[in-house]
């Protein structure tokens, strides 16, 4: 997909703003980091200081989900720190300085704290991630925070056949592969196309 025609309407928008929050969320499997990633480098070639600020860092520690019963959920609305993705947000949206923000690292399948540097001087801030236009406690104190909100939606057929293709690639069986994506992916694609907030710009074809 070409998404210079997206990168020029976040251009457009952000005009005389020395900082942009544009919110890339939508249901797992449907292509968020690719876009975001997509349109930082877009952005950056030409000449815009821009950075992603994925969701992901925010997941609670395996630890926490096994003493909390979710383990088996981690992914899920419930799963994230939710009170540390609001206030890194905030902290973001203020710009009064650097923000240090966590990354996932899914080869250990764990969040590293203070990973990475959201500098003053990145004008436009893409945060990337499932829940970002969830209309449910607490996720909806995230209304209001964003200059520009993107929604991908490429239809819960197209999301199944992406999320059960995710764990053939690594390795599951048929039998093993439907256990993992109808037990979590597939319920937590349902509830975020089923409960979102209207975004700015609906993407179906990405």
């Amino acid at each position: 997909m070409n998404v210079e025609p997206i990168a020029n309407e976040i251009l457009k928008r952000a005009a005389g703003a020395a900082r942009f929050v544009v919110a890339i969320a939508g249901p797992p499997g449907a292509g968020k980091s690719t876009l975001s990633d997509a349109l930082a480098e877009t952005l950056t070639a030409g000449g815009e200081k821009a950075a992603v600020l994925p969701m992901d860092g925010f997941h609670m520690d395996n630890a926490v989900l096994e003493q909390k019963g979710l383990l088996a959920r981690k992914g899920a609305p419930e799963t994230f720190d939710v009170r540390a993705f609001l206030s890194t947000v905030a902290a973001v949206r203020a710009n009064d300085g650097e923000v240090l923000v966590p990354v996932f690292d899914r080869t250990r399948e764990i969040a590293i704290a203070s990973a990475r540097i959201v500098a003053p001087e990145t004008r436009i801030i893409l945060v990337e991630g499932n829940y970002l236009l969830l209309d449910e406690a607490p996720w909806d104190r995230l209304e209001g925070a964003f200059d520009f909100s993107i929604f991908i939606n490429p239809g819960i057929e197209e999301l199944e056949r992406r999320l059960l293709k995710r764990w053939y690639d690594l390795g599951y069986d048929e039998a093993a592969a439907k256990r993992k994506a109808q037990g979590n992916d597939i319920p937590n694609a349902h509830r975020v196309v089923d409960h979102q907030r209207p975004a700015d710009l609906v993407l179906t074809d990405f």
